[in-house]
């Protein structure tokens, strides 16, 4: 009789919450006649590596509606990039979720202070070279109309896929025993 050894690795379908992003892209105007030039949040993001902290995930800038935390928050040749979980056992945090997975939401928007010296003005522009990051939220509607969530990460349609591939599994090896006899 012949044996066909076979190692197979399972992973459970991913729907932790997490999802990444750009918070801010340089050098376009938003919706508060604001440009963020590269580099301008670079300080306030050494000051909360240095304290051990992070901007606050939000919905909606609403400070009483903490749902998740920013596990990378980072400048880039494009913006400021963020990746995030959002804690779904809280109800706000599972709605977020869903409507990340949905694409019913992808918006997102800083709350902030300009550090000193932080403006400059260009024909009634602000132009923001220094930005101390409290904030980053989900919202519906950014102000900047490229803040947005990029990727988010889920199961999908995993969970099917594993249970076709046990069931076809099931019938090779029935066809096999049944050969067998």
């Amino acid at each position: 009789m012949d044996h066909l050894d076979l190692s197979l690795r399972f992973e459970a379908p991913s729907d932790t919450g997490e999802f990444s992003g750009y918070a801010v892209i340089w050098d376009q105007r938003n919706a508060h006649n604001e440009i963020v030039k590269r580099g301008a949040f670079r300080a306030s993001l050494e000051a909360h590596r240095a304290a051990g902290t992070r901007p606050v995930m939000l919905w909606s800038h609403d400070p009483t509606d903490i749902i998740g935390v920013w596990t990378e928050v980072r400048e880039d040749e494009k913006g400021l990039f963020v990746r995030g979980l959002i804690v779904t056992s809280t109800t706000r945090g599972r709605e977020a979720y869903e409507l990340l997975k949905a694409d019913a939401l992808n918006g997102l928007s800083i709350g902030f202070r300009l550090l000193k010296g932080g403006e400059t003005r260009q024909a009634g522009t602000r132009i923001l070279t220094g930005i101390d990051v409290r904030e980053i939220s989900l919202v519906g509607m950014p102000s900047a109309p490229n803040a947005r969530i990029t990727s988010v990460r889920s199961s999908g349609r995993s969970t099917e896929s594993a249970a076709a591939f046990i069931n076809a599994c099931r019938k090779a090896k029935c066809a096999l025993v049944s050969k067998g006899k």
